[in-house]
């Protein structure tokens, strides 16, 4: 049997809840609970509220979901300002 399609999503992550889960606001102005796939987990992608995200759901659920991907954005790299290497004499 043939897996049923997965809906996608854009939407922001409004807040960051306990155990992995975020509250993630979709375009459609829906607001639905959500958690970070593996993938995210294992490469340790952090998610933060106000961050761009996209969400797969399923068409029986339509209040949970999984956050897929978080998109970039164009502010500085994490880690604060690159640092100066001096060398001693």
């Amino acid at each position: 049997m043939a897996k049923e399609e997965l809906l996608e999503f854009d939407g922001t992550v409004v807040e960051v809840l306990p155990d992995g889960n975020y509250r993630v606001k979709l375009d459609n102005e829906h607001i639905i609970l959500a958690y970070a796939a593996g993938k995210m987990k294992k490469n340790r992608i952090r998610t933060i509220a106000g961050d761009r995200v996209i969400v797969e759901m399923s068409p029986y659920d339509l209040d949970r979901g999984r956050i897929n991907f978080r998109q970039k954005t164009a502010g500085p790299a994490p880690g604060g300002p690159p640092r100066q290497n001096f060398r001693r004499r």
